[in-house]
Order: C-alpha cells, then sequence, then structure tokens
C-alpha cells in the first residue's frame, strides 16, 4: 500500500473512531471523549469508545468488543493511549500485552501524566506507531479537555438568545419568550453536551429559571450560580432539581449559607471582587473536573465574560423581530482597544431564528 493510499485509509478509520468518540459526549468528564478501532487485514475486528469516568478506556472496550484475538492488528484511537495507573490500568501496556503490530493516534495526550509517553511506550516495544492523523478534529473533540490540562480552566461557551437589535429583555424586564420552540430545543441538547451551566443572580431573580435539561435527551450537568451577597431566594427553582454550586463573597450570611445547604446546595466563598475573579472561579470549576461551560446569563454577567477574554466560544440564536430600547446583551461591554472578532464561524437556520456558532479570536488556538 502506497503513502497516500495509507493515510486515506488511516484517515478512514480515523473518522470512524471519532463518530465512536462522540458517543461519550456529557457523560465522560473529568475525561476525555475517545473512540478506537481494531482492524486487520482490511477487516474491523472490534471497536469502542470511553463511555463515563471510571469505565473502560475506549482501547479496552474496543477489545471487549472484538473477543478475539487482535495480535497483528492496527488500532486506531483518537487520544494517545494512557501509559499510567488512574482509576483503570494504562492502555498503552494492554495494547502491548496483546501483541498488536500498529496503532494509529489522532493527538497526543496533554495530561502530564502521559503527553508522548503513552506513544514511547508502544513504540519501545516494538510497535509501529502513527501519530497526528486528522490531529485538528480530534483536538475540535476534547477542546475541554485540552483547556484544563494547559491552561487551567474550561472551554466557555457564551450562549445568548435575543433580538435582531440584541436585546434579551424589555428595559422593565417584562419576560417574554424572544426566540423559537425550535431554539429552546437546540440551547436544552447543548445543556446537556456541557459539565456545568452558569448564570448569575441577576437572572435567578427576574426570570426564576430552573437550568435543567428538559427537552432533549442526557442529564442536568452542574448548575453554577455567582451570587455574592446570596441574594437567591430558598424557593428558586434552580434549587429544586439539586447539583447547584453558589459562588459567595466573603462577607455572606452564614445563615443564608446554612439555607441553601440545606437545600442541597454548595456554596463556595471568594476574594472579593477584582479583575481576576472570574479567572478564580473558572480555576475552582477546572479542579471539579469541568471541561465545558456554558454561561446563561444576564447582560452584566455575558459583558463581564466576553471583555475578560476568557470565553472561548458564543452561541447566539436571534430571533427575526425588532424590540427596540430593550436590555441587550452587550450592555456594561467596554473592550479597551480592537473589536472582538470571530475566527471560525458557522451559522444555520433554528427554526425561523439564525443560530451562530462562532470562536473568538481571542480564545488560544487548541
Amino acid at each position: 500500500m502506497g503513502a497516500a493510499e495509507q493515510r486515506h485509509t488511516d484517515e478512514n478509520y480515523m473518522r470512524m473512531a471519532l463518530s465512536l468518540a462522540m458517543r461519550g459526549t456529557g457523560t465522560t468528564s473529568p475525561n476525555p471523549r475517545v473512540g478506537a478501532v481494531i482492524v486487520r487485514d482490511g477487516r474491523i475486528l472490534g471497536y469502542g469508545w470511553h463511555g463515563c469516568c471510571g469505565g473502560p478506556h475506549a482501547e479496552v472496550a474496543a477489545v471487549k468488543n472484538a473477543g478475539c484475538d487482535i495480535s497483528g492488528a492496527t488500532v486506531y484511537v483518537t487520544l494517545e493511549p494512557c501509559c499510567h495507573y488512574g482509576r483503570t490500568p494504562p492502555c498503552a501496556q494492554m495494547l502491548v500485552e496483546h501483541q498488536v503490530k500498529r496503532v494509529v493516534v489522532g493527538m497526543t495526550d496533554p495530561n502530564p501524566l502521559v503527553n508522548c509517553r503513552g506513544i514511547s511506550l508502544l513504540a519501545d516495544a516494538g510497535i509501529d506507531v502513527s501519530s497526528g492523523v486528522l490531529e485538528g478534529e480530534c483536538k475540535w473533540l476534547n477542546r475541554g479537555f485540552i483547556r484544563r490540562m494547559t491552561l487551567g480552566r474550561p472551554w466557555v461557551t457564551v450562549k445568548t438568545a435575543s433580538s435582531l437589535d440584541g436585546d434579551i429583555a424589555y428595559r422593565d424586564r417584562a419576560r417574554q419568550w424572544i426566540t423559537s420552540a425550535d431554539s429552546s430545543e437546540k440551547v436544552h441538547m447543548m445543556r446537556a453536551e456541557n459539565d456545568a451551566l452558569m448564570t448569575g443572580v441577576g437572572t435567578i431573580l427576574a426570570d426564576d429559571p430552573e437550568l435543567t435539561v428538559r427537552e432533549a435527551p442526557g442529564r442536568t450537568p452542574l448548575k453554577v450560580v455567582l451570587d455574592r451577597n446570596l441574594r437567591t431566594p430558598a424557593c428558586a427553582k434552580v434549587l429544586d432539581s439539586g447539583n447547584v454550586l453558589f459562588f459567595a463573597g466573603h462577607k455572606a450570611s452564614s445563615a443564608k449559607i446554612s439555607l441553601l445547604q440545606q437545600k442541597g446546595a454548595c456554596v463556595e466563598l471568594i476574594a472579593p471582587k477584582s479583575d481576576g475573579q472570574l479567572g478564580l472561579i473558572l480555576r475552582k470549576l477546572c479542579e471539579k473536573g469541568v471541561n465545558y461551560l456554558m454561561v446563561e446569563a444576564g447582560a452584566c454577567l455575558t459583558s463581564s465574560f466576553l471583555a475578560s477574554g476568557l470565553t472561548d466560544e458564543v452561541a447566539l440564536f436571534i430571533a427575526p423581530k425588532f424590540m427596540g430600547s430593550g436590555l441587550r446583551y452587550t450592555d456594561g461591554l467596554e473592550i479597551a482597544q480592537t473589536a472582538l472578532g470571530i475566527k471560525k464561524m458557522e451559522y444555520s437556520l433554528c427554526g425561523r431564528d439564525l443560530w451562530i456558532k462562532g470562536v473568538l479570536a481571542c480564545s488560544p488556538d487548541l
């Protein structure tokens, strides 16, 4: 097989591994999403993916799915096989023991415990290793894991739902659905794909949101509320289904902290307001294993994230209507020098709304 043909074959099997890895969306964090395919003599012997943290890794699942001797086979895996003992044994050593002939890797593992050591272990055992096949796609699949491993923060997506003129509410905060039911369903799908949802106390007081996944399959992620003085009432809907984390200031009432804890919420106290406060909160979420964070908030918090340089992606749902002098999601946004640009954008219709997704130019390359 020539080099070009081999590359084409490798990419085809890696695409299959990527599609398998996607099946772990919303369930693998703090681990990455990984897929694996085992091939010998042009025939697929087995395939698998990492389904949940603590569960079998993709390579182990693929070997089990094969159910036969895989010696001499080629293993395609989207992420470098691990070489350390964590919740499960090292996959690189397992592949050595199964005497595979070749391992094709999509991307190296940014985890300092691995980071090319798995590839070295395979190569030292005489296994032919090829890496970097569809590397861009593999990195995009695990952009949140890469952020957490390299920058110590999650991948941050800011979501808004607005009118054509950028309004998210009327000035009197009178509640009204702006975007369509199709957009609402898509938002719930996005919620299920993230590890945490964040909002501010202003949104809690104005809209009393549940912040749950109801209109799509999947679990409700961690709900994060920024509430410096703990003004959230004990009857707030966000508390009804549990799994809520409040970030509050050091002067927050101990009685209110106790009340929220009785409702099943967790409360973390953070330093007084400063320019680095959002970064500190993101680091704390990172320590909790959050790879992906979606911000669904009002103008103040939305503008703070956009101005902070800590936002990676925006998801804008825009309804085909004008609201006039309403409250815009960029109210309060101050940008020091140049406008915020988008370097990777896609758009489509979501029912009657326009859905725009884009990676901000300030988001570091993967």
